[in-house]
């Protein structure tokens, strides 16, 4: 199975997400995130294991209890492949040519309704020298 495959099917699991949401804010322990669900402790750490064995989660054993936290890293692949489905999303390169086309426009609507400096200076009241 290759490594997209691998994280896909990891986080199928509705259960399996919800841990790494948790896992998103802090590293939790195995204690802390079982508390958290109303299936047995014996069934979160089947999902645990799912998720330490797909690379999603790591754990580190600290006293007599086992602390997760989540592997960012392991979600940017199937990020990066989401992400070609994602029609709503424009790059930046998109964004900054819309902008710069805009600039244009407004210096050039500026640029004609301003009179020039000859127009301007014939409507200036002249000055007595008498």
């Amino acid at each position: 199975m290759d490594e997209l495959s691998e994280v896909a099917d990891a986080i199928a699991d509705p259960v399996r997400r919800e841990i790494l949401m948790m896992l998103r804010v802090t590293p939790l322990t195995a204690g802390d995130i079982a508390a958290r669900f109303a299936i047995s402790r014996p069934a979160v750490s089947r999902h645990l294991r799912v998720l330490r064995e797909s690379g999603l989660v790591r754990d580190q054993q600290i006293g007599r209890h086992r602390r997760y936290s989540l592997v960012l890293s392991r979600l940017g692949d199937l990020a990066a492949w989401l992400t070609q489905f994602d029609t709503q999303r424009t790059g930046w390169s998109q964004h900054l040519a819309a902008l710069e086309t805009e600039v244009y426009r407004t210096r050039r609507d500026r640029s004609r309704a301003e009179p020039t400096a000859d127009q301007h200076t014939a409507r200036l009241p002249k000055e007595d020298t008498a």
